[in-house]
């Protein structure tokens, strides 16, 4: 008989808006001024979002300026031919996201197609390439939606903040760090713009995977990670003490 499901962790709404509101205020400080953060061009922000897959931020900066100054608008990516859009991508790798997005381009610039990239994370996943991360992403990047996202990073600060127990790998916990990453976002389409940022940006510098600097987080105070390591280091010290 299967293992029942652990119950879904129940966000206290004071608690997800305290979080939120320190870590707004952190990003304005010191969010990294990228170029993809600088625009709410749908296509710009595809664009970005699929050369960051599994691509380091630094390797991408140069590749999106020089691939946006080759193919300006999504019907440019559309009318070349396929080879012409991989090559524009080569050094990047993973060169299935290029013959996705060229596929994407003629799907939306088809006669019978939308003509542009939608806004609803729903009608953006119907689209080649497109998951439920990238999804998120254009829709709250580009139009301002109150769209939740969960990469990586993402997975991996609301694990530790929120759900210590969960483990990001399975998909059945990650489905409720989705639930998690729904159940923070701010009410309004600007403000989760920034906290979806600030939520990347925290776990690419602070909350990273080899290191977590505690010190430098602006959300420790509402982190169950956070807790439970200062009161672990606490019974350690008292254990000492009465030796």
């Amino acid at each position: 008989m299967p293992r029942p499901a652990p119950p879904l962790p129940v966000v206290d709404p004071a608690r997800a808006r305290a979080f939120g509101t320190r870590l707004r205020a952190w990003f304005r400080r010191h969010g990294r001024d990228l170029p993809w953060r600088r625009t709410r061009d749908p296509y710009h922000i595809l664009v970005s979002e699929l050369m960051l897959q599994q691509t380091q931020v630094v390797r991408v900066v140069d590749y999106y300026a020089r691939f946006l100054e080759r193919f300006p608008t999504l019907r440019h990516v559309a009318e070349a031919e396929p080879e012409a859009v991989t090559d524009a991508w080569a050094g990047l790798g993973y060169y299935a996201r290029a013959r996705n997005l060229h596929a994407l381009a003629r799907r939306v610039t088809a006669a019978d197609g939308p003509g542009v990239i939608p806004p609803d994370p729903e009608a953006l996943r119907a689209l080649p390439g497109v998951g439920a991360y990238t999804a998120g992403a254009v829709s709250s990047f580009a139009y301002e939606r109150r769209s939740a996202l969960v990469d990586t990073n993402v997975a991996r600060v609301l694990q530790r903040v929120f759900a210590p127990s969960l483990d990001p790998k399975r998909p059945r916990d990650l489905t409720r760090l989705w639930r998690i990453a729904e159940a923070i976002v701010p009410r309004t389409g600007r403000a989760a713009w920034v906290q979806n940022q600030a939520l990347m940006e925290l776990g690419a510098l602070v909350c990273t995977a080899r290191v977590m600097r505690c010190d430098q987080c602006p959300v420790r105070a509402s982190c169950a990670t956070y807790a439970a390591t200062v009161a672990a280091a606490r019974t350690t010290v008292a254990k000492r003490v009465r030796r």
